[in-house]
């Protein structure tokens, strides 16, 4: 008897002390704003989508705090740099509320899912507006390209002028391919007032910030004082850029520096129509630089190498950095760009190299 009495006091003692480590949780008497403080630094020092969703699966409080506006409005572009292979509807809405919570990143990257993937030119070139407004270079940018090209529409909706003017404000920003962009508009007299010297010295200023990028890397760990005459060629040239390789900008100078580390939205790109057996539709082109992912929206829409006709650009920016990072070690005459006579076909002055980048010419 005596046993059978103890037995029911050491349950309700274990259950005792239970709900007294219960009452006890210092976790949920943290006040909310201490909680969205936390997690709105974590969203925007995570370096990967997995470090900041494993926190909101671990308790309800923390998954209906994390989708907070205030915390969705300070994640990095690295927390919702999700992989085309896992692109679904779930990762779909979370950009959206990322959106709609005012991050500028997050406005940017879908922007350019939707116009360039999606095929949702209207929602796409409105959500990269928002960034552009909020002074967000790589959009200015993004929209300036756009412009040049009459993304979306026809030949007739090319406005060299906008294009010109939204390249300016983002080269202002200090963005380095609006800056190289820029700069061969006033070489060329394209849709501004030809001038030679002031576009040189937007394309020096490029090279500038592109090698004080490096300098001031933490995480640069290549020998940028390097000499090169030829440049290996790998097998997957496209997908080389992402990976972060060499690319020599300032060859000229004996300088060797690493490509930059490409946009999240020009990545999924990338990735996007990898998948897809690398072509955006019949007919129809990605750019050739690997950083840039961007696709044609119809054909002959992106402008080709006069020389090899092999190799297209969505902007003289990439084609100048193509021309520097793997093209000039490639490009060479075909039979199809000469005429009976073996003269060029597109003209004498089309098919030369003007100092180290070679001439593209409209489709």
């Amino acid at each position: 008897m005596s046993s059978q009495t103890t037995k029911p006091s050491r349950k309700r003692q274990k259950k005792s002390a239970e709900k007294t480590a219960g009452d006890s949780d210092l976790f949920e008497s943290l006040p909310d704003d201490l909680v969205l403080s936390i997690l709105s630094k974590l969203s925007s020092t995570a370096s990967s989508p997995s470090d900041f969703i494993n926190v909101l699966i671990t308790c309800k409080r923390l998954n209906a705090l994390g989708l907070h506006s205030f915390v969705l409005s300070k994640a990095s572009h690295k927390t919702f740099s999700v992989k085309a292979k896992n692109w679904c509807d779930s990762s779909h809405r979370f950009l959206k509320l990322c959106a709609d919570a005012g991050n500028i990143e997050a406005c940017y990257t879908l922007g350019m899912i939707r116009f360039y993937c999606l095929q949702n030119r209207g929602s796409g070139a409105s959500l990269m507006a928002k960034a552009a407004m909020n002074s967000h270079a790589p959009a200015l940018y993004s929209l300036a390209v756009i412009q040049f090209n009459g993304s979306g529409g026809t030949k007739n909706d090319k406005d060299l002028r906008a294009g010109v003017a939204l390249c300016a404000r983002a080269a202002f920003l200090g963005h380095i391919d609006a800056l190289r962009e820029l700069g061969h508009c006033l070489q060329d007299g394209y849709g501004v007032k030809q001038n030679v010297t002031e576009g040189r010295r937007f394309l020096v200023q490029a090279n500038a910030r592109e090698l004080a990028a490096v300098l001031s890397s933490v995480n640069n760990k290549r020998p940028w004082m390097t000499w090169s005459l030829h440049q290996v060629p790998q097998q997957n040239p496209r997908l080389q850029g992402i990976a972060g390789s060499g690319c020599p900008l300032l060859s000229d100078f004996g300088c060797n520096v690493p490509a930059p580390e490409a946009h999240p939205a020009s990545r999924f790109m990338t990735e996007w129509f990898a998948i897809r057996g690398g072509s955006p539709g019949s007919g129809m082109r990605l750019c050739s630089h690997s950083g840039c992912g961007r696709p044609e929206t119809r054909k002959h829409e992106f402008r080709r190498c006069s020389v090899c006709g092999a190799v297209n650009y969505c902007s003289r920016a990439c084609q100048a950095l193509d021309w520097k990072f793997r093209h000039k070690a490639e490009c060479a005459p075909v039979e199809r760009w000469l005429d009976e006579d073996g003269e060029h076909a597109v003209g004498e002055d089309d098919g030369g190299v003007n100092g180290d980048v070679v001439v593209v010419v409209d489709s």
